[in-house]
């Protein structure tokens, strides 16, 4: 009798968690426009189901001269993040607000010279976008984010010039994407 408790005990627990998978996991990818534009990349891949979805991307940005403080130039990112996004409605359309934690490895040079300074920076990024459906899996997001400077290198040495990235960093952008 203890078996046969244990047995149906662990047959309903079974049927109970698998039951929780089958539910669709849907995935996809998207690209950028802005890191594209200044002659870099973007790439991020993502999964989730109902309003969820987890996003993990990487992209190079060599930020524009006007973006960057006054004195140094050449500025250029190589960003890794991790960002949870809920959506408004299901399949992934309408609006959104996403967060994460994001790594920047950067380089910047001093105006008037050609020595390069590498450092890193670790960054908490919110932003909030539309997406907007094209045809069944396909969407365009224009989106805006800002990026809380919260751990890595100060007092970035370049040519006898100090460099420190902002603490607020914001963005903008297009992107477009499609999922299964």
């Amino acid at each position: 009798m203890k078996y046969n408790i244990i047995i149906v005990f662990i047959v309903l627990s079974s049927n109970i968690c698998l039951g929780q998978f089958n539910k669709p996991v849907s995935f996809g990818s998207e690209i950028d426009a802005l890191p594209y534009a200044t002659g870099g990349y973007f790439g991020a891949l993502f999964l989730g189901k109902n309003h969820w979805r987890v996003r993990a991307l990487t992209a190079n940005v060599h930020k524009p001269d006007w973006t960057t403080k006054k004195g140094f130039n050449h500025h250029e990112i190589l960003a890794f993040a991790l960002v949870v996004d809920l959506f408004q409605a299901q399949n992934w359309r309408k609006w959104w607000i996403g967060a994460g934690p994001v790594l920047w490895n950067s380089k910047i040079r001093a105006e008037g010279s050609n020595t390069i300074a590498s450092f890193s920076n670790l960054l908490l990024n919110g932003s909030i976008g539309y997406n907007f459906g094209l045809v069944q899996n396909i969407y365009l997001s224009p989106w805006a984010g800002l990026s809380l400077k919260v751990a890595g290198d100060k007092d970035i040495v370049v040519q006898n010039k100090i460099y420190n990235l902002p603490f607020l960093n914001p963005e903008m952008s297009l992107k477009l994407g499609f999922h299964f």
